[in-house]
């Protein structure tokens, strides 16, 4: 059952993925964003009727009013578009080359979406920080960055990137860490798609103005930690 289910979920979601984006592009840009977070609206009601899955958020007091920094753990394909439903104004901070994918990569460009070119070193580096501020500081945004810098399995654990820190040092913006489980429902590059709650869990803010050291080390302990305390995480491996 669980199969057959995965197969009609993954039929959806890949022809939503196709058509979608050109969609998206024929309408006026102020229709952009209702239009994206109406179609992650439809994924998460197929999430629940074919599949199963439920979603849990906790934590949403701990999103500031204004624009801030949320850092995330990265298990799963659904961690990337969950925040397009919770946040008043996200935007994401992703891959170079998730922004050159025929119609999603346009569609995110003019939604609202910071490229990484991850192998341009300092030059790249700048860049994402200094697009990043712009939409902070213009369009009060809330930037949405996955340290780890690709999804990771339940306990799997890997270096942290830096470009975090490099943003929080240069916005002066609170960083809000983010706990989840999602992986152990919808796993990366997994057909199957297991029936069960996913709990995204928003922790309280980090100050700003931490040295680099100690937020990245706070952040990684309280992310790696608590998704490791969800009920479908996984502990994470000993030393």
């Amino acid at each position: 059952m669980i199969a057959l289910r995965s197969a009609l979920f993954n039929a959806l979601f890949l022809f939503s993925m196709a058509v979608f984006p050109w969609i998206g592009l024929m309408l006026p840009r102020r229709m952009t964003r209702p239009f994206v977070r109406g179609w992650t609206r439809w994924v998460l009601r197929w999430m629940e009727l074919i599949c199963g899955m439920r979603v849990r958020v906790t934590g949403l007091e701990n999103i500031p009013a204004g624009p801030c920094i949320v850092a995330s753990k990265h298990q799963s394909a659904f961690d990337t578009f969950v925040w397009l439903t919770l946040l008043p104004h996200p935007v994401y901070v992703m891959k170079q080359e998730l922004l050159r994918l025929p119609g999603w990569g346009a569609l995110a460009r003019r939604f609202g979406s910071v490229g990484v070119d991850r192998a341009g070193g300092a030059t790249a580096l700048k860049s994402m920080v200094r697009q990043s501020r712009e939409f902070a500081e213009r369009d009060g945004a809330q930037l949405v960055i996955f340290p780890e810098g690709t999804r990771t399995a339940p306990g799997e654990r890997v270096p942290w990137q830096p470009g975090v820190a490099a943003l929080a040092s240069a916005t002066g913006l609170p960083v809000v860490p983010a706990a989840t489980d999602s992986g152990r429902f919808w796993g990366r590059r997994s057909f199957a798609k297991r029936p069960g709650t996913i709990t995204l869990a928003i922790l309280p803010a980090l100050p700003p103005g931490l040295p680099r050291a100690e937020l990245m080390r706070r952040l990684e302990d309280d992310v790696e930690t608590a998704s490791a305390a969800l009920p479908g995480g996984h502990p994470p491996p000993g030393p």
